[in-house]
């Protein structure tokens, strides 16, 4: 008698992919929802713009230095296991964050967060794997992409509605209703381990979250400390030591955490080139521009949130698009490559902005960028395993996605370091003229402007000077912005020029897809991250 075939798909399937999606949901989400609301919390927490950006960068550093290693305990002890305690954690993290007092108890919240994010995108992607096969396997994963898509494009805009109506704290408490409704579903799930999974790779760990904190420190400090400073230089000079041993590290590691012979394939550089351009072009503009509308423009959370949608509906719409271009016959060289110069045409276009600018007026650069970035995130993560060999398609996308969150990490930090650098050298010629008789200094007032909150410094002056203050300080703050999308819209324009001349077409992109797929079920969670 014939054995029975194996199911493609868990019992109560729809349940199931609506419990491990709305987790995931939330991975996106905690990106982007926190940078409409750094406004407010500046304000309510009495917060400078350094401690601001950790709100942000906390999560993304450690959620791209635990993304391997989350993989590999979940392969050891239990996938649905790790996913559980994800989830829990995350739930813990964004109770913390509402509650917050400070805003270093928010940063070490959003930490958290970060580790937590890793172990249920690791773990959940997997248990999806091993429980559906076949064609269910995909259309699931399809449901993934979308809601992945779905939570960049909404944390802006829900966060500026939930800030302007109940305050900063409820974007937290949302998410923490999240975690409480997901958590129902984990009955659900199915547990799977790998018996022969590799030890985790704890030095290259730790190496490489020290190396990327102290540079992403010295970065964001960088402006206050001076960049000449020993502060500064001591930490760029410990990361320089740290990657220095992290790489000798995973040279004498049987299982490394990282495969250092991919970089070796120009290729599979292109890709990871192309991501950090992204993260410059769209994640770092999704971080400074709702401070500057709140700002420079005076638009209120709700009406920043909104015009954020600009930005980021496109990419929720685009990646289809991208998906039927090459399924039509068109070579993802050059919808990548093009696409990168659609938003290096948008950053661009974007620098006409200024404190009145309308609604209209910012429409066409950010819907422009939008489209670019919608049309790579289609094919970004299937081009990162098309470029190596079918036998490294696992460690690839789990290295991809580790350097993308990394990455995102450095943008926003070197951006937002440029931003202060540049308004603080405009702010400090004329300065005196506002602010004699007050305590007001250079770097105060840059901290203040930057973090979207012009009125603090201009309610200090004499009420005679404001008006005249107010446009001083929105005339640096749009000079500084100006400088910043421009070099931005380079790295995009040289990245693009790049990734044309090495991204070049070769058959073995449908051999790689395809044992990407078969494998899934049995590769480390971060492997199938893609």
């Amino acid at each position: 008698m014939a054995a029975a075939a194996t199911p493609q798909a868990p019992p109560r399937t729809g349940l199931t992919i609506f419990a491990l999606c709305l987790a995931v949901f939330i991975v996106p989400l905690g990106l982007s929802s926190a940078p409409v609301a750094l406004p407010a919390i500046g304000d309510d927490l009495h917060a400078g713009v350094v401690p601001l950006q950790w709100v942000v960068n906390a999560y993304n550093v450690t959620a791209a230095s635990f993304m391997m290693a989350a993989g590999s305990i979940a392969d050891r002890i239990g996938r649905k296991r790790v996913f559980a305690f994800g989830l829990g954690l995350y739930g813990v993290s964004a109770l913390v964050g509402a509650l917050a007092t400070d805003v270093i108890m928010l940063d070490i919240a959003r930490g958290i967060a970060g580790v937590a994010a890793a172990a249920m995108m690791t773990a959940g992607v997997s248990v999806m794997a091993n429980m559906f096969q076949g064609a269910a396997r995909t259309k699931a994963f399809a449901f993934v992409g979308v809601t992945i898509g779905a939570g960049l494009a909404l944390g802006p805009t829900t966060s500026g509605l939930l800030v302007s109506g109940l305050g900063w704290r409820s974007i937290f408490w949302v998410q923490f209703a999240i975690v409480a409704v997901a958590m129902l579903g984990l009955g659900l799930l199915q547990e799977s381990k790998n018996p022969d999974a590799n030890a985790v790779d704890w030095a290259g760990t730790v190496t490489f979250t020290l190396a990327l904190f102290c540079f992403t420190l010295a970065i964001i400090e960088g402006p206050q400390w001076g960049w000449g400073g020993p502060q500064v230089l001591g930490l760029l000079a410990a990361c320089v030591l740290l990657l220095i041993a992290f790489v000798i590290v995973e040279r004498r590691q049987q299982h490394p955490m990282f495969d250092l012979s991919l970089f070796t394939e120009p290729r599979f550089m292109a890709v990871n080139l192309l991501a950090t351009a992204v993260s410059f072009g769209f994640v770092g503009l999704m971080v400074l521009l709702p401070s500057y509308l709140v700002g420079a423009n005076g638009l209120s959370n709700s009406a920043a949130g909104l015009t954020m949608l600009l930005l980021t509906a496109p990419v929720l719409a685009f990646p289809l698009v991208a998906g039927r271009l090459v399924q039509a016959g068109v070579s993802m060289r050059p919808i990548l490559s093009g696409s990168l110069l659609l938003v290096a045409a948008g950053l661009a276009w974007l620098t006409v902005i200024h404190p009145d600018i309308s609604l209209l007026g910012l429409a066409g650069p950010l819907l422009l960028i939008g489209t670019g970035i919608g049309l790579i995130y289609g094919l970004m993560d299937g081009a990162a395993v098309s470029t190596v060999p079918p036998s490294k398609v696992g460690m690839a996308s789990g290295m991809f996605n580790t350097i993308r969150l990394a990455s995102e990490a450095v943008a926003v930090a070197g951006m937002v370091a440029a931003l202060v650098s540049l308004v603080q050298n405009r702010v400090s010629n004329g300065l005196d003229r506002f602010t004699q008789g007050t305590s007001l200094d250079a770097r105060a007032v840059t901290d203040s402007v930057t973090s979207g909150n012009l009125g603090e410094p201009v309610s200090k002056t004499a009420p005679a000077a404001r008006d005249a203050f107010t446009d001083f300080l929105g005339q640096g703050y749009t000079h500084g912005f100006q400088v910043v999308l421009w070099a931005t819209a380079a790295i995009c324009v040289v990245s693009a020029v790049v990734l044309h001349l090495i991204l070049t077409d070769r058959p073995a992109e449908d051999t790689a897809a395809g044992e990407h797929e078969h494998q899934d079920a049995e590769r480390t969670p971060a492997e199938v991250s893609a």
